[in-house]
């Protein structure tokens, strides 16, 4: 065994293990988005009962599914707004 078999094992273990990094990297961001949407979905979720809980006495209603939630969740206040108004405007 010489001085040039020990150098290309060097570089092979390096070579995988920067494989293995940038792999999970790759998978890890996705999960993070995924993770993020399900968070804001449910923020959206709970935003959306409390304006139901509140709006029942003036008689506004904004029904509470995946779509509404996600919308509210991402966009926030601008979302209960565009809610309110494609509410007003289609029904």
């Amino acid at each position: 065994m010489g001085f040039g078999t020990e150098i290309s094992i060097i570089l092979a273990y390096a070579f995988g293990l920067v494989l293995l990094y940038v792999i999970g990297y790759i998978l890890l961001v996705p999960i993070k988005i995924v993770l993020r949407l399900i968070i804001n979905g449910i923020i959206g979720g709970i935003v959306l009962l409390i304006i139901n809980f509140a709006g029942g006495f003036i008689n506004l209603f904004i029904p509470i599914n995946p779509i509404t939630a996600l919308i509210t969740g991402i966009l926030g206040i601008p979302g209960i707004l565009m809610l309110l108004f494609l509410k007003e405007i289609l029904f």
